[in-house]
């Protein structure tokens, strides 16, 4: 539990003193002036707020140990659990202004890739390949926790990571400091060894169920398939990212 904050006072609080925040867990169908202004606040700070059955809360907090135990011995969670973040997030603008001068920017943009491992494995691919950082969506994402630290075999903790509450918005703010946004579609009929990634690019990385949404794909300058010649019909994502990131890494080498 050391992860997780719960009470609605404590969760503002920590809000409030800037702790960085995963995600709150909200009792569904909750209400109250305080949850309103604990809402208010996670909006404000692009904080993603999740309703979910008390039982979810209970599991939460429950002490290790007492997975079966009585309900009644577990913490005074109030109809509110946040997690933690187990990184700093960086500010979009921090990302760019560190990218070092004449040298083509690469960032890995990620809309619905909600797999702990793909994320944490695309993360240690990207640090590996010289990425400049990562871009989330404040819904539908990947936690940053311990599981996707442990992925990322520690590259969380160097690659920075910008969590933002729109990826189209910020597909244009990166399209206007000149990046071309190239997204990884299975069904592209063109190959990623078409596209000139020697000019500042970004990566887009879907949903393995569902690939990328269809207001992002009609954003991104280039749609790219990596040819396949096995039977199988398309690679797991976070291996679809280390391939077209390598060939990133050799057309600028």
């Amino acid at each position: 539990m050391n992860n997780l904050i719960f009470g609605l006072r404590p969760v503002i609080e920590a809000i409030e003193a800037g702790r960085q925040i995963e995600k709150i867990y909200v009792k569904k169908n909750a209400e109250g002036v305080l949850l309103g202004e604990l809402r208010e606040m996670a909006l404000a700070q692009h904080i993603h707020i999740q309703e979910v059955p008390v039982e979810k809360l209970d599991r939460l907090t429950r002490p290790r140990g007492n997975d079966r135990g009585n309900r009644n011995q577990n913490p005074n969670h109030q109809g509110v659990v946040a997690q933690i973040s187990a990184i700093v997030y960086a500010d979009i603008d921090e990302i760019l202004a560190a990218i070092p001068e004449n040298t083509p920017g690469l960032v890995v943009v990620f809309d619905g890739v909600t797999d702990v491992r793909n994320f944490g494995g695309i993360a240690r691919t990207a640090e590996c390949a010289g990425a400049h950082g990562l871009i989330v969506p404040m819904k539908n994402a990947a936690p940053v926790n311990a599981d996707a630290l442990k992925a990322s075999a520690g590259a969380l903790n160097i690659i920075p990571v910008s969590r933002v509450g729109s990826i189209r918005n910020t597909l244009k703010l990166l399209q206007a400091e000149g990046f071309q946004v190239v997204a990884a579609n299975e069904k592209a009929s063109s190959s990623l060894y078409d596209v000139d990634f020697t000019s500042p690019t970004a990566i887009v990385m879907g949903s393995e169920e569902t690939g990328i949404s269809k207001e992002v794909l009609k954003l991104c300058n280039a749609q790219v398939s990596i040819p396949l010649r096995g039977k199988i019909e398309s690679l797991n994502v976070a291996a679809a990212a280390a391939v077209i990131l390598y060939e990133a890494v050799r057309q600028r080498s």
